[in-house]
């Protein structure tokens, strides 16, 4: 059985629709643990409902959080990296040893609205200020740059002219909910 390390920096919506698709068999992985950078967020109780481990890594210093996470990975042992909503740069060490195993979930159409600052909210504040017709998710490949790694797969959705960034996130959500575990999928179930 392939595994799946999930990391995330909030309420974990992103892993419970892989955590969904594990369910009813339409992933065939595991995950093997959960890696977070905050101590209080909802995607540890979502993990501990679930029996999925869970590793709490918030050190400030870059290079005790690079060995630490180096450690954890080494232990649980992934075939995939997963970062739903991880809100701390990767190491270049962890990104170099698991080259092209490590993949992101962004709510916006890269190459437009990535980068350092360019999370949650910010990002559709940019859309809308932008005056864009459309935004949506990248699934991208991780590397040592942010969200400048190559793109897997996106999914577009609508900008109405009544959208708040709010809302604009829901429907983004909502998308990245179909996106992310569709890529899985594709990504885990080949031979």
């Amino acid at each position: 059985m392939k595994k799946l390390v999930i990391f995330a920096s909030g309420s974990g919506t992103n892993m419970q629709a892989i955590i969904d698709e594990i369910e009813s068999g339409k992933i065939r992985a595991e995950i093997a643990g959960l890696i977070v950078n905050k101590s209080e967020i909802k995607a540890i109780k979502r993990a501990r409902k679930y029996n999925i481990p869970v590793s709490i890594i918030t050190d400030k210093d870059d290079e005790t959080f690079s060995s630490k996470l180096n450690e954890q990975l080494s232990e649980w042992k992934p075939d995939l990296i997963v970062l739903a909503g991880f809100l701390k740069k990767i190491p270049d060490l962890i990104i170099k040893k698991y080259q092209n195993k490590i993949i992101n979930i962004h709510p916006a159409l890269l190459p437009k609205y990535g980068g350092k600052g360019f999370y949650g909210l910010n990002v559709h504040r940019a859309v809308l200020e932008s005056g864009d017709k459309e935004s949506g998710c990248t699934v991208h490949y991780v590397n040592e740059e942010y969200d400048k790694g190559p793109i897997i797969s996106q999914e577009k959705v609508p900008v109405h002219s009544t959208d708040t960034p709010e809302n604009l996130a829901k429907r983004v959500l909502k998308a990245e909910h179909k996106l992310l575990p569709s890529v899985i999928k594709k990504l885990i179930n080949q031979p």
